[in-house]
């Protein structure tokens, strides 16, 4: 196999969350540093509003089925779950500690 052949292929496992089994994929490099320079952002504002941008654009990114959900979706779930899943999505993209597992 060709390492050329192998650009866009996504990595994916299945997680718990509210339950439930989803599945996350691995970040790609462009993905990880869009979402670094919006934390950055984020923690330099101090904005809450500015945390939660972030955490939707994680689950977005990485969650089969997360494109389709709006801004007003996420205020229906647990925060400590929706924390959790990004949580996962991050170590499992290798940018959080005990990465890639």
């Amino acid at each position: 196999m060709n390492i050329k052949d192998l650009v866009g292929k996504r990595v994916s496992k299945e997680v718990k969350f509210l339950g439930e089994n989803v599945r996350i994929f691995k970040l790609s490099v462009n993905q990880v540093m869009q979402i670094q320079e919006m934390a950055k952002a984020a923690e330099a504002a101090a904005d809450e509003q500015d945390n939660l941008a972030v955490l939707r654009h994680v689950v977005r990114s990485a969650v089969e089925g997360g494109t389709d959900l709006a801004d007003e979706d996420f205020v229906h779930f647990p925060m400590d779950e929706l924390s959790k899943l990004s949580t996962e999505i991050l170590r499992f993209s290798g940018i959080a500690p005990d990465s890639g597992k």
